[in-house]
Order: C-alpha cells, then structure tokens, then sequence
C-alpha cells in the first residue's frame, strides 16, 4: 500500500487539472461505448501523467523542496535514485499498456514518450514558447489516447471527435498558461521563463479575452442554448477578471482551480451536440 502511496502522490495535484477533464473529455467524444471503458481510460490517464510527473519531479527536487514540498521525493517517501529507475521503467510499460487496446494507442503512447523526454531532459520547460508548444501537444496525446480508448473502434476517431479534439487543442495553446500564474515565485526562483513572468500583462489581459470568446465560440460551434451560453460566457468573464485583478499566490491558485472547472465545461459541450443535435440528425 506504500508503493501506491507513493505512485498517487505523483499525480495527485494534477487530479482536476489533467484526469477529469480529459476524461471527462473522451467520454463525450468517443462516445463511450461502454461503462466499463470507464475505468481503462482513467487507468490509461494516470499511468502515462505518471510517467511525466516522475520525469518532470526528478529534474530539480531542490525547487519541489522550496514550493511544494509535499512531493513524494522532497518529503522523502523516495529518493531520486529509485525514482529515476521508476521515470524509465514506467516508458515500456506505458507502451505495453498501450499496445494492448490498438497500434494507434501504442503510436500515441511512443509519441507521448518522446516528447516528455523533450520536455524534461532536453529542458524545453525553461521558456515559454517551447514549454507551451510541447504541453499543448502532450494534452492533445492525452486526449487523442484516452478518445480511442473510449470509442467502439479503438483504431480511429470519429469526425465528431476528431473537431473536438482540434478545437480543445486551440483552447489549450491560448489559454494553457493560466495553469502558470500559480507557479510564478518558484518559476522566477530558477529561472524559468513563463508567460506570466516573461509578458505579465499580456498573459493577464488574454486570459479576460479567450475565455469569454472562446465560450461564445465553442457555445455556438456545439449548438449551445441561449441560456446555457450565457451562463457559460458569465463565469468566463468572471475566472478572466480574476486573472486581471487578483495577483496574490493564493489568488492565482484559486484562479487556476475556476479555470480548471471552465475547461473541464469546455470538454462537455460536444456532448450536448451529440444529445441535442447528432441524434436528431440520425433519425431524420
């Protein structure tokens, strides 16, 4: 049970930011072809963020120990020795786990692969343009996988999934450094050049003016009632301004779970075009 203490602890801060919402995600896309998928895809979630987490948590446990020193290593429940063995165990059995459910499974698991090793030993996290780059294309690896997964073919998206999946990753690239504003003291500690960090205002101004276009778009794309767009735009508007106007750490945390709860939405929306929408259109 201390082993899967551990492993947990690896993934556990990225529950609502990466496991809900693309679950949430390729349920809705797929669709779900039964209940039972359920528990793959989320098994498949959380296997291939952990092999990414242990990857990006072994890089600079110095920084982990100065702003989130509850991680498994900083708070000793690992040391780096063991978890360096467990960052390069976990690729064969992420790719394993993978080719079990399709060649095209498996081809995102070894894409997914490379570009974590990209990220974190090549150190594209230290600036902005190549950090956002190769994060939007890892979500998209996430979500393109867990899709297949869901799906009754597990070897091709449908065109439904294949629109959400473009559409998610635009939201993602424009709006993906929300996730920073929460991390920007040990970000400006080592170094690292963040959007927030390297254009404060700018990144503080888009996120009041994505998220509500970006709500109107979807909302209108997915057929989205009148009522229902209106109520999304508003709380939009609302986690936007608080980008704005609230710049304290504690703030920004707050700030990045609202946007969390937005994004996870966003990824529901193409359910309501396949309940209002696609099933009118099969019976005419």
């Amino acid at each position: 049970m201390n082993y899967l203490r551990i492993l947990y602890s690896f993934t556990s801060d990225d529950i609502t930011t990466t496991i809900i919402p693309i679950t949430l995600f390729a349920v809705v896309a797929g669709p779900l072809c039964t209940i039972q998928r359920c528990t793959h895809i989320i098994f498949w979630i959380w296997l291939h963020l952990l092999q990414f987490n242990v990857a990006n948590q072994i890089i600079d446990p110095q920084e982990d120990g100065k702003n989130k020193s509850s991680r498994p290593i900083p708070s000793g429940q690992i040391n780096v020795e063991d978890a360096v063995v467990l960052r390069w165990a976990l690729v064969p059995v992420c790719l394993a786990t993978s080719a079990y459910y399709s060649s095209k499974v498996f081809g995102i698991s070894f894409v997914l692969a490379l570009f974590i090793i990209m990220y974190n030993e090549l150190d594209a996290h230290w600036h902005w343009v190549s950090k956002n780059f190769i994060t939007a294309v890892g979500y998209a690896c996430f979500e393109i996988g867990s899709t297949l997964i869901a799906g009754k073919d597990m070897s091709r998206l449908e065109p439904t999934a294949v629109s959400a999946i473009i559409m998610s990753l635009a939201v993602f690239v424009s709006t993906l450094h929300a996730q920073d504003f929460r991390d920007i003291e040990g970000d400006r500690l080592i170094g690292r050049q963040t959007l927030p960090i390297a254009f404060p205002n700018f990144a503080r101004t888009s996120m009041f003016i994505c998220l509500p276009l970006w709500s109107i778009y979807l909302s209108r794309v997915w057929g989205v009632d009148i009522f229902c767009t209106s109520a999304f735009t508003a709380f939009a508007a609302m986690v936007g301004l608080r980008f704005m106007t609230c710049n304290t750490p504690q703030a920004a945390r707050r700030s990045c779970k609202l946007y969390c709860l937005w994004f996870s939405v966003a990824h529901l929306l193409p359910a309501y075009w396949r309940y209002f929408h696609e099933t009118q259109t099969y019976s005419f």
